[in-house]
């Protein structure tokens, strides 16, 4: 009896560990997917910055000073907007704010 639990709660730890891997790589592509569609445009498919996004101060989200603030701050700019980006607030929902933010830090050097 001591083994068959063992063996079920094996199986049911291992069918977990596969949804969960398989939905992080899903939030990934959708998070990379919105980043193509409302960010690339401006701060280029790198993250860089593009040629337009540069010439009107979009920020490189692979230095430094965009990777050292906090969850937090990155959310608030994304959903309020900052100079001359626009804001997301009701464009984008909470979860594909929080997703951009996660790929923001995958950018990093």
């Amino acid at each position: 009896m001591k083994h068959l639990f063992f063996r079920m709660s094996l199986v049911t730890l291992l069918v977990a560990g596969v949804i969960a891997l398989c939905n992080t790589s899903a939030l990934a592509q959708d998070a990379a997917g919105t980043f193509k569609a409302k960010c690339a445009m401006c701060h280029g498919a790198d993250g860089k910055g593009s040629p337009i996004g540069l010439k009107m101060g979009a920020h490189d989200f692979t230095s430094a000073d965009v990777q050292k603030q906090t969850d937090a701050q990155l959310t608030e700019i994304i959903t309020k907007g900052k100079n001359k980006m626009p804001a997301y607030e009701g464009k984008l929902k909470d979860t594909e704010i929080k997703d951009l933010v996660t790929f923001i830090r995958s950018l990093k050097k």
